[in-house]
């Protein structure tokens, strides 16, 4: 490992304000410097949304514009609250409160309940679906596991979305929402679930939103207690937000707007839980005066990765595809995606894990690799797989890593070697902290090789190998370390729940990958019926399981394996056919025509005049910005270049029979006209349109090259030669 990485892992506290700014780029760094008002910050994936936000959360630290103890930071999982804290920690910005929704509700409940409604708070219960049995039970309603599971989800969507017993059926139905028995039971179920909770005084995991609304809105000195706490506001992931949440929200902001939202339109994949992007793509709506900050610079993944994603999107349809970001790749050139066809699903898990066992042979580290799958169900096949080639993995969604029991035994181990480990016959021969750390954890069970197969075993053994690498990474990067240093830096992770890298392939489906990355990416099962999922019938639906893909593929760095069986198992009809989202991406599935070009990166400054509510402001005139290259995303200037919209040793995806007819047809043209043909058009702007394949003028007026005169002209022929039009302008005739 080298000296730049290891900075990164442990990088040195920024000594000033204006250091915590150095590296970003100019649209984060707007993100960080506009610290009043209203900001909307519209991230595509990889773009560094979050170094831009915990910069400009430490920035205005920093610099004493805010206060830590004012600041709210949310999100919507434990693992990216923890992450956030520990940026905020290592930029000098501790003390910031960084949490979910739900957190942040319930420390507020626990705090005001006794004042606000008397007593203490009702007990919180950690899983409600045995709740729900009891509860159908009462009802004489007999629902098997899928069923129930599937009630609970009912119940939580109807919670989350401030619907009431009364009003599921007709709710339901307006939502388009398949419910998994007639609405009428399932409103029966849900009035006598809250019942139970009542009867048996308990609480659920949406309750601590209601409620905290609830007290909000009733006691405006409660209300005026937590504005006077806190100030500004930074909401994360705002696309996944709840008509709970954000009610929640504008409670928690009364009639300010120090608000910084940040989102992406083309990740809402939680519209199932009550998720909608409305109120990030209706921000300007209700803030005028906001600041709208475009970041599509994506540092995280190769220009092959990107065209893929860009692709994907292009075909997309609705409001969120309306406003889709066109990402623009920072990273050097890669291998192109690999798709493959396997006869059946083990064949496809047995092809996976024996390329992953040869980029393990060929230095790659497991923890870099992943396979993602649209249902958990699938997991079973890869995890066998996996461990019949030897292969390391972990399970996406088990236990947090510093709740793990072998991680508080080793913690234990650690503290007490740290205390009085001048007496400890183990660190005797020990020369520094990697060593000391190695010889206490040998004696939690930790070994120089890894214990064969899988299992509990070799998962505790992953758990405290991570704890030896964590120690091996702190020594080189503070220098002089000592254990009593290690053990306080894991209790600050472990209080951000910023745990260190397990050393193996992740196993994990689409859901829970959002947020991640790896250099390695498997997306499997990439198949009709798969994805999409088979019961998404309408057109919303189908969207959605497009914007799936569109994480999974957007979470590899440098690699991409695109695979699907064509039979479930061996031996069984070859059926299936792949995902009709890689029509005209991958290779031999034909063209897809695309749509207009995404949003470009910027910033976009509203009026501060207009109240909450007013008509947003008319877009001004953008600014000329430098052409780049759409595929890496390299400054062109080169005027051939500039024309393609791609460097010249960038992959073309040309249209190869559109190029040779327009090469006749231009032909035909130049000796009618007794002009030599690049009068026409340049082979640069022929390749430009065979390239793009524009639809309409409006799309063949944004090629370099084609002006008004030439669009006048020539645009009719040019188009339909695109359409594919066979014979157009190539007679003898005018």
């Amino acid at each position: 490992m080298t000296a730049a990485t290891h900075s990164t892992l442990f990088p040195q506290v920024p000594d000033s304000a204006d250091a915590v700014l150095d590296g970003l780029d100019p649209e984060q760094r707007e993100v960080a410097t506009t610290l009043r008002g209203p900001v909307c910050v519209l991230a595509g994936a990889g773009t560094g949304k979050t170094r831009a936000i915990t910069h400009r959360i430490a920035y205005g630290v920093r610099a004493g514009i805010l206060q830590p103890s004012s600041v709210l930071a949310v999100t919507f999982t434990n693992r990216a609250a923890g992450e956030m804290r520990g940026r905020l920690r290592q930029l000098g910005a501790a003390g910031v409160q960084a949490r979910t929704f739900h957190s942040a509700a319930l420390r507020q409940l626990q705090y005001f309940w006794p004042k606000a409604i008397g007593g203490s708070l009702p007990r919180l219960v950690d899983r409600k679906i045995q709740l729900v049995a009891d509860a159908a039970a009462a009802c004489r309603i007999r629902l098997d596991r899928g069923e129930l599971r599937d009630a609970t989800a009912e119940i939580e969507w109807s919670k989350v979305t401030q619907t009431v017993p009364a009003d599921y059926a007709l709710a339901a139905a307006k939502a388009g929402r398949e419910t998994p028995r007639d609405p009428a039971e399932i409103a029966q179920l849900y009035a006598a679930y809250e019942d139970l909770k009542r009867t048996r005084s308990v609480i659920d995991f949406e309750d601590v939103l209601l409620l905290t609304v609830a007290v909000l809105q009733d006691r405006h000195d409660v209300a005026e207690q937590v504005r006077a706490q806190y100030q500004h506001f930074v909401v994360d992931e705002y696309q996944d937000v709840s008509p709970l949440q954000q009610r929640l929200l504008e409670l928690w902001l009364g009639d300010r707007d120090d608000l910084c939202v940040v989102g992406d339109a083309s990740q809402t994949i939680y519209s199932f839980t009550g998720a909608t992007p409305d109120h990030l793509l209706d921000f300007r709506v209700r803030h005028p005066g906001a600041t709208v900050v475009k970041l599509v610079r994506d540092y995280r993944s190769t220009p092959q990765v990107v065209h893929l994603a860009n692709g994907l999107l292009a075909q997309a349809r609705g409001r969120a595809a309306d406003h889709r970001l066109e990402l623009v790749s920072q990273r050097p050139a890669g291998p192109e995606p690999v798709y493959t066809e396997y006869a059946d699903e083990p064949a496809e898990a047995e092809g996976a894990a024996r390329r992953i066992r040869e980029l393990l042979d060929s230095g790659v580290p497991a923890a870099e690799i992943a396979v993602l799958f649209r249902t958990n169900s699938q997991s079973e096949t890869y995890e066998q797989a996996l461990a019949d080639a030897g292969v390391p993995y972990q399970l996406r969604g088990a236990e947090r890593f510093f709740d793990r029991p072998e991680v508080r035994r080793a913690g234990s181990a650690l503290r007490a070697a740290a205390r009085f480990g001048g007496n400890d016959s183990l660190l005797d021969d020990t020369v520094d902290l990697p060593s000391q750390v190695r010889a206490v954890l040998s004696g939690e069970g930790w070994t120089t090789e890894p214990p064969a197969g899988s299992g509990a075993v070799r998962e505790s053994w992953e758990s405290l190998a991570a704890l030896v690498g964590l120690a091996q990474d702190f020594a080189a990067a503070r220098a002089g370390a000592t254990l009593s240093d290690l053990v306080v830096e894991l209790d600050e992770r472990a209080g951000a729940q910023h745990a260190p890298t397990v050393q193996g392939v992740t196993l994990a489906s689409l859901h829970s990958a959002k947020g991640l990355e790896w250099d390695v990416v498997f997306l499997v099962g990439v198949a009709e019926g798969m994805m999409p999922i088979t019961y998404a019938k309408t057109d919303e639906q189908i969207e959605e399981e497009r914007r799936l893909l569109y994480v999974g593929v957007t979470r590899a760095r440098d690699r991409l394996h695109l695979s699907w069986a064509l039979a479930r198992s061996p031996g069984g009809r070859p059926s299936r056919r792949p995902s009709r989202f890689l029509k005209g991406l991958r290779p031999g599935s034909g063209t897809v025509g695309g749509r207009a070009s995404g949003g470009a990166g910027g910033v976009e400054r509203g009026s501060r005049g207009g109240g909450r509510g007013a008509a947003a402001p008319a877009p001004r005139r953008a600014q000329r910005t430098p052409a780049r290259c759409r595929v890496c995303g390299r400054t062109l200037t080169d005027a051939g270049e500039m024309k393609l919209m791609r460097c010249e040793g960038c992959p073309s995806d040309m249209d190869e029979g559109v190029y040779e007819r327009l090469r006749a047809w231009r032909a035909v043209q130049a000796e009618r006209s007794g002009q030599p043909a690049f009068c026409v058009f340049t082979d640069k702007t022929l390749m430009a349109i065979a390239e793009s394949v524009p639809e309409d003028e409006r799309e063949l007026a944004r090629i370099p090259g084609v002006g008004m005169r030439k669009l006048n002209r020539f645009g009719s022929d040019v188009l339909a030669i695109c359409a594919g039009q066979e014979g157009v302008g190539l007679d003898a005739d005018d």
